[in-house]
């Protein structure tokens, strides 16, 4: 069982800050767990844009705190996204978030990410991964 705060993980290497500027994450769950996906907390800062494709990623972002508007940048489409509203790239879409209040979401990523991506200069997080554990010893 893994219990964990945000508290437990301001100021580790858990608490990434984009070299953009434009956002931080506490990543409260991450691919070394082996549990299938990554859990992170993002808060993306008021007056910022920050254009994303998650190539190699499916997320689900849980806003819970601020607004935003999220531009499908394939179709143009654009959403107002507030507390209580979810939104899920299961097709790799490249989009733009525009922060109008500090935006403050749940995110959950498969494949888990490792903690140490950042967005590229197309918006995307490398496809990085945990080496595989060592075997356990046998005995006997």
């Amino acid at each position: 069982m893994i219990v964990r705060s945000f508290k437990d993980i301001e100021g580790t290497d858990r608490h990434v800050k984009a070299k953009s500027g434009t956002w931080e994450s506490k990543r409260i769950i991450l691919a070394k767990e082996r549990v299938g996906f990554s859990l992170h907390e993002t808060i993306l800062y008021a007056g910022t844009e920050t254009s994303m494709w998650y190539a190699n990623h499916v997320e689900a972002v849980l806003c819970v705190e601020g607004e935003a508007e999220l531009t499908n940048d394939e179709t143009g489409e654009k959403y107002t996204i507030t507390p209580g509203t979810m939104y899920l790239l299961d097709g790799h879409e490249k989009h733009t978030m525009r922060i109008k209040k500090d935006f403050r979401c749940v995110c959950v990523f498969n494949p888990p990410v490792t903690g140490r991506e950042d967005h590229d200069e197309n918006g995307v997080y490398p496809l990085l991964t945990e080496p595989e554990p060592e075997p356990a010893a046998q005995t006997g």
